[in-house]
């Protein structure tokens, strides 16, 4: 399994790609230069978006792996795919990075970089975890309607109601957002994001598995989040070597709505 570099871009950035032994391809992003981080994004996003706004500040500090998950970038786009199958394509970067490095990952992202780090703790520096979601937060009626909109491919419908009943976004603030250019990133994204969610709701997360993970874990949260519906405070009571960090101000989307804040606090954390 090897590396291959498919396509030069603006700013040293570097797109790569390996094929796993199962057939699936895992491309990301590399950039920057300094000690390795490999970046894991959340739904609603992809490799680049989810990072746009604190990739400048980032490349100066670490030499950056952002991997596209399932369906984004040139990764194989796959259905009925498991959190397992998500978490297995990054511990195929990790390998392919070739040494130790700094994890993060958002959302999402922080469970598929949970479990790769598990898969693969022998190379694992330290770890970052933006508020990964509890599978609870998923209900079978929240789901039933997500999966009404994306039946009559009404992505703003899914988005709305994916920010208003799963990650509880106030209306107001959902109403100004549909004004910027996130809503149309979000809903570009929603068909993918979909296959993420029905993964989520059939991956069974036991954080109790978290205990012999000895490496620094930050476990980074937004002051505003409403702390019940993530894992970061199970997590935290398990893990040997964890702290846990608030981004004042901020909610879900930290690195985007405060990104010197987000990249000072791992920046303090990682080096």
């Amino acid at each position: 399994m090897s590396a291959q570099i498919t396509q030069r871009g603006p700013a040293n950035l570097i797109t790569e790609r390996i094929v796993k032994p199962d057939g699936i391809t895992v491309s990301y992003s590399r950039y920057g230069e300094g000690p390795p981080l490999v970046l894991v994004h959340g739904g609603f996003s992809d490799h680049v978006t989810n990072w746009q706004e604190v990739a400048s500040l980032l490349q100066d500090r670490f030499t950056v792996y952002s991997i596209a998950r399932r369906g984004r970038g040139e990764t194989s786009s796959t259905q009925n795919h498991s959190v397992e199958d998500e978490m297995s394509d990054v511990a195929a970067v990790l390998e392919a990075v070739g040494e130790p490095v700094f994890l993060l990952g958002h959302s999402y992202g922080a469970v598929c970089a949970l479990g790769a780090a598990r898969l693969r703790s022998e190379v694992i520096r330290k770890l970052v975890l933006y508020e990964p979601p509890s599978p609870s937060m998923f209900t079978a009626t929240l789901m039933a309607r997500l999966e009404k909109c994306a039946e009559s491919e009404d992505w703003d419908a899914m988005v709305e109601t994916f920010m208003l009943d799963a990650v509880q976004v106030p209306p107001a603030e959902v109403e100004a957002i549909k004004n910027t250019p996130f809503w149309d990133v979000w809903t570009v994204d929603a068909k993918a994001t979909l296959n993420d969610l029905r993964a989520l709701v059939r991956h069974k997360t036991d954080v109790n598995r978290c205990r012999t993970l000895d490496f620094p874990v930050l476990l980074m949260i937004g002051s505003e989040s409403p702390r019940d519906i993530y894992l970061t405070d199970a997590l935290n009571a398990v893990l040997p070597n964890s702290t846990i960090v608030a981004l004042e101000g901020q909610a879900h989307e930290g690195m985007t709505t405060a990104p010197a804040q987000f990249v000072e606090a791992i920046s303090n954390f990682l080096k």
